[in-house]
Formats: structure tokens, C-alpha cells, sequence
């Protein structure tokens, strides 16, 4: 007679949330009719499966090459909330992958993902900018955003979202207007961005000084910057809390103290004592080297370097800085301090 036997091994870890995938080289083809299906749960399970398979890069390639990116279009029209939300975490996943960004660029994903920029449900729309985010890390990515038109709109969304997809948004606008900033330029970022500078967000502060970074790079950023009286408040963060903050405000100041009314706007604003105690009493190489830069900038007006004659000896010290960049510029701020006319 046959007994009752408790086996040794654990079940085995089947998750009824999920498609079952095929073995081998038909599993991904399955996965990608799943998601034509016609049945909702079908396409709800062929997505929990696929997120699972794109963390991969290889499934990536091949999830492209079979057309997987057509489904995944079609399916962010879908109806069911959960389905948008899988389409979406699907695509930023496959957006984490060099392949995966240049499959966006060749099949249009940029304009199709910008139809959900209203979505009604915060987590495709988080989703949806986490992948914008990845793709701009790459210089074409970044360019395709530009080229599609979409600044303007994740500007104005900047004064929309939560504090966590204002932090997404920031992290795709810093690169795409080091592309072009025209159109975000006109679209009144500066005034945004300053007010994203005076947040009590230790990240919002800093991703906004960095895209302003970006903003200033053309010569209407930096005139912008100056008009919009953004340059006090860049001065009185060289002595915010945080360091990457002190770092990218130091470099706005740099980029607009370029023109003569951008050096007078932070004379006036005492932007020097702030800017030396960092070359003094700070141990990050980004916030010398900076600090540095802006420097010399204001070095560039009578008033500037008359100021920092006297302080020569603390550029004098920054030459045997461990950090070749921060020697180079400190010998550049020395010549033009020392500069006799």
C-alpha cells in the first residue's frame, strides 16, 4: 500500500500574476502575441512577464527585433490602467539599456510615451518620465526629446507634479538643453527653475542649479538669468548644506558671469567672500574646481580683481591641488588676477 509522502523540495515559485514563458528561443514570440491578445488578464500577465525578461539586455535585442516596441505602443492607448502601468515600467525598463535607447529612437517611442503625460494615473506618468530620463543620458536621446517638440510641456509639468517627478523631470531637462535650449528658453524656465532653487528638496535645489547649468550655456540663458534676478539667489546656495548644490550653483555663477552685467550682478551680491571660503574649507574637487571658474570671471572686472589681489595666495595653493583640472584653473584665475593693464 502506498503511502503519504512529504516531499523535500519546495513548490515551485509560480506567480498567477504572471504568463507562463515558453522555453527558449519562443518564448519572447509568445510574449509579444500575449500581448495582442484580445483577453485583458492575458495582457496584463504577458506584461508582469516581460518586465521580469528586459532586465536583461539580450532579451532587450531580441524583443526589438520581433516588434515588440509596435505592441508595446498599441498598448499604452489600452483602457485598463494596469495595462498602461506594465507598458510603461516595461519601456523604462528596456530605456536602462544603450539597446533598448536606441530602439526608442528608431521607432518613435518619444512621441507615442508623450501621449501619457496627462494620464490620469501617477504612476504611468512616473513610469513614463523615468524613461525620458534614461533616454536622455544618451546625446541622441536627448536630441530626439528636443527634436520632438516635448520641452515646453515637461516645463510647464514642472509646476504640476510631485517632488519625486519634478526630480525625474529635472534629470531629462539638464541634458536636452545642453542640446538646444531655445525652445525651453522661451517657455519661461528660468523663472521656473528659480523657484525649484528656494525648495526645501535637497535634490529639486540641486537638479535645478544643474539645469541651470544648461540654461545659461547660450547667451540668452545667461542675459535671462541676470533679468530674472536669479543670480542672488545662486550666491546665498554656495552656503547651502548640501555640496553638490554649493557645486552647480558655483557653476551657474560661472556660466553668467560670462557677460559684464552677469559679473556686476554677483559683485553686488558679494559673491566672492562665499566663493573663496569654499576654495578654502571645501574637500570636494567639483566645488573648487567651480568656485574657481566663477572666480576668475569676476576677476574679469576691475572691481573683482582688485578684491582678489589679496588673496592670491589662496589661488597659490590650489597649484599643487591633487586635481590637474583645479591647477590648470587656478593657474588661468592667476594670470587674470595678476593681469596689468
Amino acid at each position: 500500500m502506498a503511502d503519504a509522502r512529504i516531499s523535500m523540495y519546495l513548490p515551485p515559485d509560480v506567480n498567477p500574476a504572471q504568463a507562463a514563458i515558453a522555453y527558449g528561443c519562443r518564448a519572447l514570440p509568445k510574449l509579444n502575441e500575449e500581448l495582442q491578445s484580445e483577453d485583458l488578464v492575458t495582457r496584463q500577465k504577458a506584461l508582469m512577464a516581460l518586465c521580469d525578461l528586459m532586465h536583461d539586455p539580450e532579451y532587450v535585442y531580441e524583443a526589438i527585433n520581433i516588434g515588440c516596441l509596435k505592441s508595446l505602443k498599441a498598448l499604452l492607448k489600452d483602457d485598463d490602467d494596469m495595462v498602461r502601468i506594465k507598458t510603461t515600467e516595461v519601456l523604462y525598463i528596456m530605456a536602462t539599456h544603450n539597446v533598448g535607447r536606441d530602439g526608442f529612437l528608431e521607432h518613435d517611442i518619444i512621441l507615442a510615451l508623450s501621449t501619457l503625460l496627462d494620464d490620469p494615473n501617477p504612476i504611468c506618468r512616473e513610469n513614463l518620465h523615468q524613461a525620458y530620463k534614461h533616454l536622455a543620458q544618451l546625446p541622441a536621446g536627448a536630441q530626439g526629446i528636443v527634436n520632438s517638440g516635448l520641452i515646453t510641456s515637461l516645463v510647464w509639468k514642472l509646476q504640476k507634479e510631485d517632488e519625486k517627478v519634478q526630480e525625474l523631470i529635472l534629470d531629462t531637462l539638464a541634458p536636452c538643453l545642453q542640446e538646444d535650449a531655445t525652445e525651453a528658453l522661451s517657455t519661461h524656465v528660468v523663472p521656473f527653475l528659480k523657484q525649484k532653487l528656494l525648495s526645501a528638496n535637497d535634490n529639486i535645489r540641486s537638479k535645478a542649479a544643474r539645469t541651470l547649468i544648461a540654461v545659461s550655456i547660450p547667451l540668452e540663458g545667461k542675459n535671462q538669468i541676470w533679468q530674472h534676478d536669479v543670480i542672488p539667489i545662486l550666491v546665498h546656495l554656495l552656503t547651502d548644506k548640501v555640496e553638490e548644490v554649493q557645486a552647480n550653483a558655483a557653476g551657474a555663477l560661472m556660466y553668467a558671469a560670462v557677460t559684464t552685467e552677469g559679473k556686476y550682478a554677483a559683485l553686488d551680491a558679494e559673491a566672492i567672500r562665499p566663493l573663496l571660503e569654499l576654495l578654502l574649507y571645501s574637500k570636494v574637487s567639483k566645488v573648487r574646481l567651480n568656485a574657481t571658474k566663477a572666480l576668475t570671471m569676476l576677476a574679469e572686472a576691475p572691481e573683482g580683481r582688485a578684491y582678489l589681489q589679496l588673496h592670491v595666495p589662496t589661488f597659490r595653493v590650489l597649484e599643487t591641488d591633487s586635481s590637474e583640472a583645479i591647477r590648470r584653473a587656478a593657474l588661468t584665475a592667476l594670470k587674470v588676477i595678476e593681469w596689468k593693464p
